[in-house]
């Protein structure tokens, strides 16, 4: 073992030393600047078609019979107008009625999900909700309360407003669009620099030098030192990244308060060390599966052929990791975690909305796991499609030869 990660280091320092001292660096560090661009404005659409397709739910806390009493109205005249007239209205109890809370306690349990609260009495009407969400809902719920008593819509008063800070609904919405943006800048990331894996074992195959290496020092430490090679480029190029968008951001945004920045539930310290330690962890493993095709592959043709469909599936897992941020805690949000490839990005997140952190140590160590079954994997294959080409295939054809010609008696 210790001879593997020996050999593993000279070539992982190797390969290293030959990328960060070529002019081709240069052009690495800047081959991500459009992708990540691209990224944030994916997040940011998706994001903005997350709150234009989210219904917002105002709850009602009045007396049974006025709670019924507006809803009705609304439902009626949703089933006139159409739905998107009037925000959706659910009776969350009585102000006096048993375990009764209050307006701002209602707001702040994330399993109601409210946006506002009507209270007080279809008279007297008190909104408790964000300035932001009191002043897009104050007109319907006015209108609503209007049809309620008299019938029609009258110039009523407006109703009493009541702003709280935040709600639990706007908090958590924040956070689905922090994790997803974490989780498009990391594919992008992962898409953009593990195929240098796959480039660099194809050319050294077509210059037979991976066949030396494998002569001279065990396969394992080939592919693991290239693997870390290629992680700890990646890495470098990360932190230049990353103090260039620090750079920026202090330069022409350092007037945006902090407040303003959506924060993930397990605070920015731990989601930024998580987020560096699942990048790892899918570069890690989706380097190893093509340092195995890379294997398989004897061209750049082939190399294509094969990586192809991988990169489609690759896609397609990312799309199924994006869907469960929205469905935390449900069995397909679990399946996208417990899944090695998907894990990452439903664990990041998770991070961004949960605050517990042991079952971000578990998927860790499941990943470590996966990746090196792959590495092993790629090695047994790279064996058998590479190795087998040796000098043993050529002197098994040498000695049939000469059987043929009579060289070598055949009794023998």
């Amino acid at each position: 073992m210790k001879e593997i990660i020996r050999a593993a280091f000279v070539i992982g320092r190797r390969d290293l030393t030959a990328i960060i001292f070529s002019k081709a660096f240069i052009l690495f560090l800047l081959g991500p600047l459009f992708p990540v661009i691209v990224a944030v404005a994916a997040g940011s659409l998706g994001g903005q078609i997350a709150r234009d397709s989210d219904k917002p739910i105002v709850g009602v806390l009045m007396q049974a019979d006025e709670a019924a009493k507006l809803v009705t109205v609304r439902d009626d005249l949703s089933q006139q107008l159409g739905d998107g007239w009037y925000p959706e209205l659910k009776a969350i109890g009585a102000p006096d009625g048993a375990g009764a809370k209050s307006p701002r306690e209602y707001l702040s349990d994330t399993k109601n999900n409210l946006v506002a609260v009507v209270s007080g009495t279809l008279e007297k009407p008190i909104i408790t909700a964000t300035k932001t969400e009191a002043d897009r809902h104050d007109d319907e719920i006015a209108s609503l309360v209007s049809y309620a008593v008299t019938g029609k819509s009258t110039q009523m008063p407006k109703p009493q407003i009541e702003i709280i800070e935040k709600s639990a609904s706007g908090a958590k919405k924040s956070q689905q669009v922090t994790g997803q943006l974490a989780q498009v800048i990391m594919y992008f990331l992962t898409v953009l620099l593990t195929g240098m894996v796959l480039s660099n074992l194809v050319e050294e195959k077509s210059n037979k030098i991976i066949e030396i290496l494998a002569a001279s020092i065990p396969i394992e430490s080939v592919f693991i030192g290239k693997l870390f090679a290629m992680l700890v480029m990646s890495l470098i190029g990360l932190t230049i990244w990353i103090g260039a968008g620090l750079g920026l951001f202090s330069l022409f945004a350092s007037g945006v308060p902090m407040a303003a920045i959506p924060a993930p539930a397990v605070g920015w310290p731990i989601f930024l060390t998580l987020g560096v330690i699942y990048f790892t962890m899918t570069y890690l493993m989706l380097g190893a599966l093509f340092l195995g095709i890379g294997a398989m592959a004897a061209t750049v043709r082939e190399v294509q052929t094969l990586s192809m469909p991988v990169t489609m599936v690759q896609l397609i897992i990312f799309f199924f990791a994006a869907y469960t941020v929205t469905q935390l805690g449900k069995p397909i949000e679990q399946a996208a975690a417990i899944f090695p490839f998907s894990s990452p990005f439903a664990m990041i997140a998770r991070a961004a909305q949960v605050p517990t952190l042991w079952h971000h140590a578990i998927a860790v160590i499941g990943q470590i796991f996966f990746t090196i079954a792959l590495l092993r994997i790629g090695v047994i294959l790279f064996k058998r499609n590479v190795m087998k080409s040796g000098s043993g295939g050529k002197v098994k054809e040498e000695g049939t030869r000469r059987k043929l010609f009579g060289l070598i008696p055949m009794g023998r």
